[in-house]
C-alpha cells in the first residue's frame, strides 16, 4: 500500500500531535490522579467532573472553547501571543492542545485507578524507615501505580491520534499544519476521487488503533509481572 505525500504528512502530523499532548499533558495527568484517588478536600466533586467534561461535552464545543480562550483575540491567546509571541489558533501546536483537552479524562481516570490500588500499607511502611512524602510518592506509589499509568498513557495518546471534533473547531483544516489523520481522512470523504485514500486511510486508522490496544495490554502486563517478581 503506497502512500502519497499528502497522506504521509498527515501520518507524521498526527503521530506528532498525539506525542506532544501526551507529553504535556502526562505530568499533570499523574498528580492529579494522584489528588482525586488519595487526598479529600473541597470542590473535590466539581475538580473531578470539570476534568471529565470533554468526555461529555460535544466535541465542536470543546474546541469552540479552545477558540475563545487560545484564540489571537482570546483572554489567553491574546496575551501568549502579544507577551511571548506564541499562537496556538490554527497551528499544529494548537491541534496539540486540542488532542491533549480531549484525551486528558482518560489517562487521569486510569491514574485515579491505579493509584487507587496502591496498598498505603507499604506508602506507611517506607515513611516509618524516614522517607519523606516526596520519595514516598516518587520510590513506591509511582513504581506500584506505573502499569495503570502506562495503559492510560498508551489509550490516551491512541485517543489522541484520533481526534477530530475539536481539533478542526480549534486549528481548521489546513494541509500541511493542521490537517492531520482523521481531518485527512475527512477531506478526501468530501471529494470527488477521494475512495480510494479514503480507505487507506481507514487501514492505516485501524492498525494504529489495534497496535495501541495490543500494545498498551502487553507492556501492562509485562510491568504487573515485573513488580510481582520484585
Amino acid at each position: 500500500m503506497m502512500l502519497t505525500e499528502e497522506e504521509i504528512s498527515a501520518l507524521l502530523l498526527s503521530l506528532k500531535v498525539s506525542l506532544w499532548a501526551v507529553a504535556g499533558m502526562l505530568p499533570p495527568g499523574i498528580l492529579l490522579g494522584w489528588l482525586l484517588a488519595r487526598r479529600r478536600f473541597p470542590g473535590k466533586s466539581l475538580l473531578e467532573a470539570t476534568v471529565h467534561l470533554p468526555l461529555v461535552l460535544p466535541p465542536t464545543v470543546t474546541g469552540y472553547v479552545l477558540l475563545l480562550a487560545f484564540g489571537r483575540n482570546g483572554w489567553l491567546g491574546g496575551w501568549l501571543h502579544d507577551a511571548l509571541g506564541i499562537t496556538f489558533a490554527f497551528t499544529w501546536k494548537g491541534a496539540a492542545i486540542a488532542a491533549a483537552v480531549m484525551s486528558f479524562p482518560l489517562l487521569v481516570q486510569a491514574v485515579k485507578l491505579a493509584m487507587s490500588l496502591v496498598e498505603p500499607r507499604l506508602e506507611q511502611a517506607a515513611a516509618t524507615l524516614g522517607a519523606g512524602p516526596a520519595r514516598v510518592f516518587m520510590t513506591v506509589t509511582l513504581p506500584l501505580a506505573f502499569p495503570g499509568i502506562l495503559t492510560g498513557t498508551i489509550l490516551s495518546y491512541a485517543r489522541s491520534v484520533g481526534e477530530f471534533g475539536a481539533t478542526i473547531t480549534f486549528v481548521g483544516n489546513i494541509a500541511g499544519e493542521t490537517r492531520t489523520l482523521p481531518l485527512a481522512f475527512f477531506t478526501y470523504t468530501q471529494s470527488v476521487d477521494g475512495e480510494e485514500p479514503a480507505m487507506r486511510l481507514v487501514f492505516i486508522s485501524v492498525a494504529l488503533a489495534f497496535t495501541a490496544l495490543l500494545g498498551s495490554e502487553f507492556l501492562a502486563r509485562r510491568a504487573e509481572r515485573r513488580l510481582r517478581g520484585a
